[in-house]
């Protein structure tokens, strides 16, 4: 019975303790009761140094519905818009993995050929270059560096071409031996995008739009900031500057797309039920990558996510970078779907 006591002493005790770890205003939002409905937690959401928030759901037996608070754009006073368009980020990967599939089934590429292979300009420059199959640069599992990582990369003009952020890893040394680990890097997209452009003939977002966005009718999807009207675009922020960094582009196949939130739902749930890829290009995608993904750009953060338990795709973009602000995000897109859980559980 004492040995009992003293256990559950010692847990109580180290649990008081590791508050002191957590953000405070992090655990007010843990700490806040859950509420009846997702526009009040998306209103909350502003009272955590968000500046605008946007949610989609598209729960099966219901109409899309659509949420907002806070600042499409702060300056002007903009309300947050939720057909607004918005940075997506790294979301833009499950795209272009989309794409590998489709061409794989075409036999127009193969996931076993190597960078040697299709790149042989860059063996010596990659180490690892003719073991790196294109499998492995799908899954991140290439040990090739990170170009995002380089010292300085975000703080200075990130908006580099192709050849100029590769420059920025080229003659490095490799994180690690071929599919020995697991370690993202945006760097891996960057080479597919490259890679798909040679194979094509023409550039893998016209390929994107032709055999993904135009069959699913997405109309507000864009590989680059460049193809809209910025005033569409919601602006983004960090944490404690007032600077728009809507402008600050970045160009790269490993996250440049532009979208509204219904379009990354609906892509999302077709991605996922199948409806999107025949059944051989469905197998092939599945054992190279995920069916959901997040984003962060500065100023922008995403989270494209099906719930497979409500069947339920939920799409929450935030326009506020650094702090906290991701971990807030995320705390708060669990809420969400929670929230959904709890209806969906009162209807039964």
């Amino acid at each position: 019975m004492k040995k009992k006591q003293i256990f559950r002493i010692i847990f109580i005790m180290a649990s008081i303790s590791s508050l002191f770890f957590v953000p405070w205003i992090l655990l007010r939002v843990l700490l806040t009761p859950l509420p009846d409905t997702v526009q009040e937690q998306v209103n909350e959401a502003i009272g955590y140094k968000l500046d605008g928030i946007i949610v989609y759901v598209d729960q099966a037996g219901k109409s899309p519905q659509f949420y907002a608070a806070g600042w499409q754009d702060r300056k002007s006073e903009i309300p947050a818009n939720p057909k607004a368009l918005f940075r997506i980020a790294s979301i833009t990967k499950l795209y272009v993995a989309v794409a590998v599939a489709k061409l794989v089934n075409g036999n127009q590429l193969s996931l076993d050929k190597t960078l040697a292979d299709y790149m042989p300009q860059l063996v010596g420059r990659i180490e690892n270059a003719d073991k790196i199959t294109l499998r492995m640069m799908v899954q991140h599992r290439s040990g090739i560096p990170n170009y995002t990582d380089y010292p300085g990369f975000w703080e200075n003009d990130y908006s580099k071409g192709s050849e100029e952020s590769l420059g920025l890893i080229l003659d490095t040394p490799a994180d690690f031996e071929p599919d020995k680990k697991y370690r993202y890097s945006n760097t891996n997209y960057l080479l597919i995008g490259e890679i798909l452009d040679k194979t094509l003939g023409y550039s893998h977002h016209e390929y994107i739009k032709k055999e993904i966005l135009m069959p699913l009718g997405l109309n507000n999807t864009y590989s680059l900031l460049s193809e809209v009207n910025l005033d569409d675009v919601m602006s983004g922020y960090d944490v404690g500057s007032d600077y728009d960094l809507k402008n600050n582009d970045f160009i790269s196949p490993a996250g440049s797309m532009v979208a509204t939130a219904q379009d990354v739902g609906i892509f999302l749930r077709a991605l996922n039920d199948g409806s999107l890829l025949n059944d051989n290009e469905q197998a092939i995608y599945s054992s190279i990558y995920v069916h959901e993904h997040t984003g962060l750009l500065p100023g922008y953060s995403s989270i494209a996510r099906y719930h497979k338990d409500i069947d339920a795709v939920v799409i929450q973009f935030v326009n506020t970078s650094g702090g906290y602000s991701w971990n807030i995000s995320e705390t708060i897109y669990g809420r969400i779907v929670k929230i959904l859980r709890n209806t969906k559980a009162d209807h039964l």
